[in-house]
């Protein structure tokens, strides 16, 4: 076992802190990945905190992970050492099921093996994440990055920039879609990115009035402040597509008013529940679906498709050392829009 430093919260009202863990030494089909970047996901509050339930403490918060192979097994084809590499949301899977077999293994039947919060398939040996030096990861859940992307930049299209590319990509947006994106955070911003690089035309929807200038530099077309009622009369049936960040409860109905008839809106966040009604999905056959991350293979093609278009996630790089006081300005929405921890600074 190589004993490995970290960061971890002990308990659900602890704060992440120095902890040392312990990784496998490289099976067979395993490489050894010495971590530079881990992305800071708001889900990592989430689960440190356990406000989604289940947490398995100490836990090593971190799916965001950018880092160089340094040690490859025997019977590894796809990697090398030296070679640049990341890891996101999930490490292993069934591999046997429909939907591994497709190659959508986010939806495994017997469950996804997380990142971290999860339990290897052995079903008793913890996962732990990105807020450490180094992982180890079975060949075939490993991505690669593409030459010449800022690696800092990367990292959180390991979770944001999957997590927007996969509806966008598996529902057709194309040159010409009308599309709007609710809010404008560490997803929102890639999502706008990604939806133009398309070719489609964007909209934001905000309830922040000041972040219009943001949205038009990203790339968005037009902005709509939603605090004003008014707008969601004024451009009903508008969009062709809605991608619905939001992790705070709101109301779907108004928003699934402004889709044009056969329009989808699409959530990607996890708020509290809320009452939907059937009126305005029926009168204009409209959609309203939800979706979770990528495959392997869609992962890659994320990465490739970012490389192509020049689209990175909006970053402000911190040390390990501040990662609690990163927690506080993300629920504060003070970040513009992901952290990412510089792992040399554990390291040191």
């Amino acid at each position: 076992m190589l004993k490995t430093s970290a960061y971890a919260a002990i308990s659900s009202k602890s704060q992440l802190a120095p902890h040392s863990i312990e990784r496998r030494d490289p099976g067979a089909h395993d490489v050894l990945i010495d971590i530079l970047y881990c992305g800071v996901c708001h889900s990592d509050i989430h689960q440190v905190r356990d406000e989604w339930g289940g947490a398995i403490f100490p836990m090593v918060p971190g799916h965001e992970i950018v880092g160089t192979v340094v040690k490859a097994g025997n019977e590894v084809g796809k990697w090398k050492e030296g070679d640049t590499v990341g890891v996101g949301c999930f490490v292993d899977s069934c591999r046997k099921c429909e939907a591994c077999r497709d190659g959508e293994e986010q939806f495994c039947d017997e469950g996804m093996t997380l990142t971290y919060n999860g339990y290897e398939r052995d079903g008793k040996t913890p996962t732990y994440g990105g807020y450490s030096t180094r992982i180890t990861v079975n060949e075939d859940y490993v991505l690669r990055i593409p030459a010449g992307m800022p690696l800092e930049r990367v990292a959180p299209l390991l979770c944001a920039g999957i997590t927007t590319y996969s509806p966008l990509n598996h529902f057709g947006v194309k040159p010409g879609t009308r599309v709007a994106v609710v809010g404008l955070g560490g997803l929102g911003h890639i999502g706008v990115k990604i939806a133009k690089a398309m070719g489609a035309k964007v909209t934001v929807l905000s309830h922040s009035a000041n972040k219009r200038d943001d949205a038009l530099s990203l790339g968005a077309d037009d902005f709509m402040p939603t605090l004003d009622e008014k707008v969601f009369d004024r451009n009903a049936k508008s969009f062709d597509f809605i991608l619905d960040t939001l992790s705070v409860k709101h109301d779907y109905n108004g928003y699934l008013n402004l889709l044009r008839r056969n329009g989808r809106m699409v959530l990607i966040g996890l708020p509290e529940p809320t009452v939907i009604s059937a009126v305005p999905l029926i009168f204009q056959r409209r959609s309203l679906t939800g979706t979770l991350i990528g495959g392997i293979r869609e992962n890659q093609e994320m990465l490739d498709f970012c490389s192509k278009h020049g689209v990175l996630s909006d970053v402000e790089v911190v040390p390990i050392q501040k990662i609690n006081e990163a927690y506080e300005r993300m629920l504060r929405s003070d970040v513009r829009y992901r952290f990412v921890i510089d792992i040399a600074s554990l390291k040191s």
